[in-house]
Parts: C-alpha cells; structure tokens; sequence
C-alpha cells in the first residue's frame, strides 16, 4: 500500500468523502475512484456499471468494484443522468489501478444540480480528510 504522499491527486478534479472523484468539462462530470480508493482495493477484477441513461440521486450506489479483497460499491456524488460508460473498462478493469484518473475513469454523467459540486472537496481538503485517517 502507498503511503500519502505517495497518492496521485489531480488538482483538477473534485472528491468525495466516499473516494470518488468528479471532474466537470462542457457541463458534463466524468467520475471515478481515487488513486487512494484502488490502492485500498488492490488488484481490481471486475466492474458493474450502470446503463447510459439511468438516473441517480447524490449518494446512490451506482455500481460495484470487485478486487482480489473485497467488493465495494461506488455512491454517486451528484444527482445526475449518466451519459457514457468507459467500456474499456469490460476487458481491462486493472486500469483503474493503473490510471484512475485518466484511462481508468467509471462514467460521464449529466449533473441534475451543479451547486452539488461545491460540497466536494479540494485535493488539499482531500488529502487532509485522508491524513485524518490515520493513512
């Protein structure tokens, strides 16, 4: 496991207490986990996302990661409509391991209420919350 410094946190996207990430590009919000969730999580096996179209509440449980330790549900940040899923994902769940932000990332989603962004939080903010942790 990495220690926190070790952790890749982008300044350009926003987290949640639950370890997603959002980043907000041409009024869409693309999601995933963060590099601090897979570590957690180990070799990531397996993927369930949700359909394109299907609609969340903030909080939500939207899909599931299954690692080589666990099962871990993902819980929607925003309200929203989901737009596009990272099929890439199908054949190659490591690459949330390998690049959450980038190639690993889960859905593209249209927020419902883009206020509810302001309650995520910022790299600093984040990474305070994990130092909290005891990580």
């Amino acid at each position: 496991m990495k220690e926190i410094n070790e952790m890749n946190l982008p300044e350009n996207v926003l987290y949640s207490t639950d370890h997603e990430w959002s980043r907000v590009k041409d009024g869409k919000v693309r999601i995933g986990i963060s590099d601090y969730a897979q570590d957690q999580l180990g070799e990531i096996v397996f993927i369930e996302v949700p359909e394109i179209g299907a609609t969340f509440k903030k909080g939500d449980v939207f899909g599931t990661l299954e690692s080589i330790k666990a099962v871990a549900e993902m819980l929607i940040p925003i309200t929203c409509e989901v737009l596009a899923v990272n099929t890439d994902l199908e054949g190659s769940p490591e690459l949330v391991n390998q690049d959450p932000y980038d190639k690993g990332w889960i859905i593209d989603v249209k927020p419902d209420d883009s206020s509810e962004l302001n309650q995520l939080m910022n790299k600093d903010a984040y990474l305070e919350m994990l130092k909290g942790m005891g990580k």
